[in-house]
């Protein structure tokens, strides 16, 4: 029976919430899990990963699942509109298990284990896709518009909270064995799975229409063709420290922008479209999903420089082996992880009384603010400093993106929710991907300005002879950065031993020592993140600046008479861009 008419309709609806939420959970656990076990990974499957010609699986490893999730979820979203949102979330549910299992039970070593995983991750991101651009769409089926902030709230938690989470479970299961960060999955998928099967049904509408092929063909090609080059653009090329001259990056990016150039051409002029572009043409819509991809981007790059700062050089300065520097990076991120925990479904809540415009503005707003704080202490900062402004950093996150998710996807028309939780999946998961790019080479940038120096004033001071200290000095800064993301400590990974040094023992201890290398690299490392912070900041003022323009509250009402402007079904008569009548505006 349609949910609509079942006696049983207000139970349904907290079924599906209950049951998306789990899902957008594990999915969002399993984008970041891996980035903090990463060591525990490649130990357990016997490559080193700093090696030359293996930075490749590291990076795969991960950018893979994300990469896959951002080019698919529009179309699986607007596909989503066309055969049952439902029918394409479980099916999701179950691939994403399935890799799941597959992933923990990588029977090869060496460079045919890593291949083995980057490969199932790869598949359990079109699972996790199928996920992400169906849950917004489900809740907003079941959910009526004046509880919709609520839901969505708790639904936003789990998105973007799991993404957190998932790096203290990373740090705590890798401490037992690698396998378990995969094996977490599978008792909590299996059981979503036949739940979904069992309990969740389509009642939104459906909206039979042919599938644009050209358009998601060039869409995923022209997306990949950038992220590719993304990824291995921060990995160095010939001399230089990173690749964006190499001829591949060059050629990616080159194709990528044809090929999405291309696809916006095809958009606009196929009759039912996988991207609509006039969802673009609403006010509410185009400045909210341009305000959430400026915050993803802003909010990848900090997960990345804070796990970096802490790992590489504060945790170590603090006493901690190089070894366990990834489980306490994960705990001593909690405030951030509270911060948003406790503000997302408050403000969700709110936003279905007050609308989204302030709480999303205000929370843009502190989100930035936050950035300039961080860029403001010292890089062997007083905790409580830190850990009050990543908790007003979460506070700020959770503010903006539950209001904010929820007003966008109430502008649309019911027949576009998957298509419109498809495109704001896509700019979450490509914010991600594009962030670690962007971040990481303003970082390296920073760095590569002022590290050779410091390394070589610091190497030849301890005894270690003029040519290996050149050397040393002169490696890429890419190099320094992933042995402290890796937990390793860096100077032992790049001196090997204190013959290949040329220095004594007594020497060796003190250059290998836990404080030498963070102590060494302070001052160049604090330079590249006033530098990461401040464009952070400029993405954040510039998403608070759009999130205020979104205008009031909309919501889309299919009641009343209606006209069809382009493929938008316009409630009562409104113009374009203004979905609603003024009677359909929520105040």
């Amino acid at each position: 029976m349609n949910a609509l008419g079942d006696p049983h309709h207000d139970r349904y609806k907290w079924i599906a919430l209950t049951n998306t939420t789990l899902g957008i959970f594990m999915a969002t656990i399993n984008g970041s899990i891996i980035m903090i076990s990463l060591p525990a990974v490649f130990r357990g499957v016997g490559i080193n990963p700093l090696a030359p010609g293996n930075v490749g699986y590291l990076l795969w490893l991960l950018q893979g699942y994300l990469l896959v999730t951002a080019v698919l979820v529009v179309s699986l979203g607007r596909l989503g509109d066309i055969l049952g949102r439902v029918r394409i979330y479980n099916t999701g549910f179950a691939v994403f298990t399935g890799a799941a299992i597959l992933l923990a039970l990588d029977p090869l070593r060496g460079a045919g284990g890593a291949l083995w995983l980057v490969m199932w991750r790869v598949v359990q991101g079109i699972g996790g896709a199928m996920l992400f651009a169906n849950s917004s769409a489900i809740i907003v089926d079941a959910f009526p518009a004046e509880r919709r902030g609520f839901a969505m709230g708790i639904n936003q938690v789990a998105a973007i909270g799991g993404s957190f989470v998932g790096l203290i479970l990373g740090g705590l299961l890798s401490i037992a064995d690698w396998r378990a960060i995969f094996w977490v999955s599978v008792p909590f998928g299996i059981a979503g799975t036949v739940w979904a099967y069992v309990s969740l049904h389509d009642n939104g509408v459906r909206t039979p229409a042919r599938i644009d092929w050209w358009g998601n063909a060039t869409f995923a090609i022209g997306l990949t063709a950038v992220l590719v080059a993304i990824v291995y653009g921060i990995q160095p090329y010939g001399t230089s420290s990173m690749g964006w001259g190499s001829p591949l990056v060059v050629g990616a990016l080159v194709t990528g922008v044809a090929f999405l150039g291309t696809f916006l051409w095809i958009e606009l002029r196929v009759a039912e479209p996988m991207f609509n572009l006039r969802l673009f043409r609403i006010r509410a819509f185009a400045a909210g999903s341009t305000a959430g991809l400026l915050s993803a981007i802003a909010r990848g790059g900090l997960q990345f420089m804070l796990i970096i700062w802490l790992q590489g050089i504060w945790l170590p300065l603090h006493g901690f082996d190089f070894a366990s520097t990834p489980l306490w990076a994960g705990i001593y991120l909690l405030p951030l992880t509270v911060g948003f925990l406790v503000a997302g479904p408050l403000s969700g809540a709110l936003s279905d009384r007050h609308g989204a415009r302030t709480l999303s503005t205000t929370g843009m707003i502190l989100f930035g603010l936050s950035f300039l704080g961080l860029l403001l202490i010292r890089t062997d900062f007083p905790y409580w400093t830190f850990a009050l402004l990543v908790a007003l950093n979460g506070v700020g996150g959770g503010m903006f993106s539950a209001p904010n998710t929820t007003a966008v996807m109430n502008s649309v028309p019911p027949s576009q929710r998957g298509a419109a939780a498809g495109i704001q999946a896509a700019f979450m998961n490509a914010g991600m991907v594009l962030s670690i790019g962007v971040f990481f080479s303003l970082m390296v940038a920073g760095l590569s300005r002022t590290l050779p120096g410091a390394l070589l004033h610091g190497l030849s001071r301890h005894g270690v002879n003029s040519a290996t200290a050149h050397a040393v000095a002169h490696l890429p800064a890419v190099a320094s950065i992933f042995s402290s993301f890796l937990g390793y400590n860096p100077l032992r990974t790049l001196l090997v031993s204190p013959a290949a040094a040329h220095v004594t023992a007594a020497q060796w201890t003190a250059l290998t020592s836990k404080a030498f290398f963070p102590s060494l690299i302070g001052s160049a490392f604090h330079h590249g993140l006033v530098i990461v912070f401040l464009a952070a900041f400029t993405m954040s003022a510039i998403g608070a600046v759009s999130s205020l323009l979104r205008g009031g509250k909309y919501v889309f009402s299919a009641h009343g008479p209606q006209e069809h402007v382009g493929d938008l079904t316009i409630a009562g008569g409104a113009v374009p861009g203004e979905v609603a009548l003024e009677s359909d505006i929520v105040r």
